[in-house]
């Protein structure tokens, strides 16, 4: 399932930042802590990957 978020435009004086919201249901799937880093990865023009600085181990799968 995906999240639709709108980009945020804010114009200063100074300079020019853009925002984007990251949905909280994203982050509780993702289990983000305050304060953690995270970094974007441009892959192409219509293509961003969010990952963490410090890499969580992936969840194994339990044998039934």
């Amino acid at each position: 399932m995906g999240y639709k978020t709108k980009v945020q435009k804010v114009e200063r004086p100074t300079n020019t930042s853009y925002y984007v919201n990251f949905p909280s249901a994203l982050a509780q799937a993702m289990e983000v802590a305050k304060g953690e880093q995270f970094e974007w990865v441009l892959e192409d023009k219509n293509r961003v990957l969010f990952e963490r600085v410090n890499k969580r181990p992936k969840y194994k799968r339990k044998k039934g």
